[in-house]
């Protein structure tokens, strides 16, 4: 696995394209990867809510990395000391979403997918 930052994803399907805070590919991914990975590679999103702009993180983009093919989606809100793991993608009468998503409290050990990710290092946009 390789962790990727400041790196566009593109879906070739849908046409949409975004740029997580971090993102989760294949190793075997990193030698194609450029300025773009298509979002048919990539296994996790990570997202810190912007405290101008959380709309767009907790709401568009829960909406559209499904639709992307982006398996797990991890939502970081320093503003709250919160978060939520979004998985399980499929498609239903909402067209393709998230169907499980696993809220968390900064300071908990939570689990993305095959990862264990301890959040007590975390802190919220007022520390």
């Amino acid at each position: 696995m390789a962790a990727l930052s400041a790196t566009d994803t593109e879906d070739p399907v849908t046409g949409l394209r975004k740029v997580p805070d971090l993102m989760v590919v294949p190793e075997s991914e990193v030698d194609a990867v450029g300025a773009r990975v298509s979002s048919r590679v990539v296994l996790l999103a990570v997202e810190v809510v912007s405290p101008g702009n959380p709309r767009n993180d907790l709401e568009v983009k829960a909406r559209d990395y499904p639709a992307m093919g982006v398996p797990r989606y991890l939502v970081v809100d320093p503003r709250k000391g919160a978060g939520t793991v979004y998985s399980d993608p499929s498609q239903g009468p909402d067209g393709m979403r998230y169907r499980k998503a696993v809220p968390f409290a900064f300071g908990d050990r939570i689990s993305v997918g095959p990862w264990s990710v301890d959040t007590s290092g975390l802190r919220t946009y007022e520390d």
